[in-house]
C-alpha cells in the first residue's frame, strides 16, 4: 500500500481539485467521502480507482478490496479532501460512468430542469432509486450530480440507478418518439396528478426550486401536473413533490 503524508503532495492537490466541476468534467472522475458511499461505490465493477485510507482508521472486514488500488494517507492529507465538519476518514476516487448507460432500455425517467439545490437532487436521486425509476436525466442549469452535497444527500443512489446530463429539449422528443408519455409539474394547464392513470412507461419533470419549469419545456410535455396544497402553504419542496408522484405512478402500476 502506498502512503502520502504531505498534503503538497502533487497526488493530493490532483484529488482535492476534484472538489470542483471543472476538474471532474476534464478527468470524468469524482470523489467520495464516509464509509456508506465508498461501501456502495466497491459493490460496482469498475468504479473505484483509488481507495484512500487516513491512517488509524480501519476498514470494514466484509469490504472486498484486494483488488483496489489503495493509499494511506496522514491525518492532515484527510483534512484537505474532506468536505465535511467531521470526517470518517475514509474516500474513494470513482470513475463517471454516464457514458455506459442506454437510454433505449430504460422506461421511466426523472427529468430535473435547473434545479439549484444540491441537497434537493440527491434527495429525488436518492427518491427515484427508492421508486423503481430507470434513469434520472439532469437538464441544462441543474447542479452537478459529482457534487460532494449531491453524493452525500443520495446517499448511494449514484451506484444504483444510471444518471446523466443532457440537454432536456433533446430527450423529450426522444422520449414522444418511443411513445413515453411526459409529464410536467406546474398549475398552468396543469390537472390534479390523481387523474392521470399511472402508465408502465413515462417521463416525469420537476423544475427550478423557485421559478419552476422552464416556459419551453412546458409547451413541450403530453400533460401538466399539481400536487393541490390544502394548508396554508404557497407550494411543497420539489423533492417532496417528486416523492408523492414517483410513488403514485410506481404504485398505481
Amino acid at each position: 500500500m502506498k502512503y502520502i503524508q504531505s498534503s503538497k503532495n502533487p497526488v493530493v492537490k490532483q484529488w482535492k481539485k476534484l472538489l470542483t466541476k471543472k476538474e471532474r468534467d476534464l478527468t470524468r472522475t469524482y470523489i467520495i467521502e464516509g464509509f456508506h458511499l465508498v461501501e456502495e461505490a466497491l459493490k460496482q465493477e469498475d468504479t473505484v480507482l483509488e481507495l484512500i485510507q487516513v491512517e488509524g482508521i480501519d476498514l470494514p472486514q466484509k469490504w472486498t478490496v484486494d483488488s483496489v488500488s489503495m493509499t494511506m494517507v496522514s491525518d492532515e492529507v484527510g483534512k484537505v479532501l474532506s468536505d465535511t465538519e467531521t470526517s470518517q476518514g475514509i474516500f474513494a476516487i470513482c470513475k463517471q460512468k454516464e457514458d455506459e448507460h442506454d437510454r433505449e432500455k430504460a422506461e421511466t425517467f426523472m427529468l430535473l430542469d435547473g434545479l439549484q439545490d444540491p441537497g434537493n437532487i440527491g434527495t429525488i436521486i436518492r427518491t427515484a432509486d427508492a421508486a423503481g425509476i430507470d434513469m434520472v436525466v439532469l437538464g441544462k442549469g441543474t447542479v452537478d450530480p459529482y457534487n460532494p452535497k449531491v453524493l452525500r444527500s443520495a446517499q448511494g443512489a449514484h451506484f444504483h440507478i444510471p444518471i446523466i446530463r443532457r440537454d432536456l429539449t433533446e430527450t423529450i422528443p426522444e422520449l414522444k418518439e418511443r411513445n413515453i408519455p411526459v409529464y410536467g409539474t406546474a398549475l398552468e394547464n396543469g390537472v390534479e396528478y390523481t387523474t392521470i392513470k399511472p402508465q408502465s412507461s413515462y417521463a416525469l419533470i420537476v423544475g427550478n426550486e423557485g421559478n419552476g419549469m422552464s416556459k419551453e419545456l412546458l409547451t413541450e410535455t403530453d400533460q401538466n401536473l399539481y400536487i393541490p396544497i390544502y394548508g396554508k402553504s404557497e407550494s411543497l419542496n420539489v423533492a417532496i413533490a417528486a416523492g408523492v408522484l414517483l410513488y403514485y405512478f410506481k404504485n398505481g402500476q
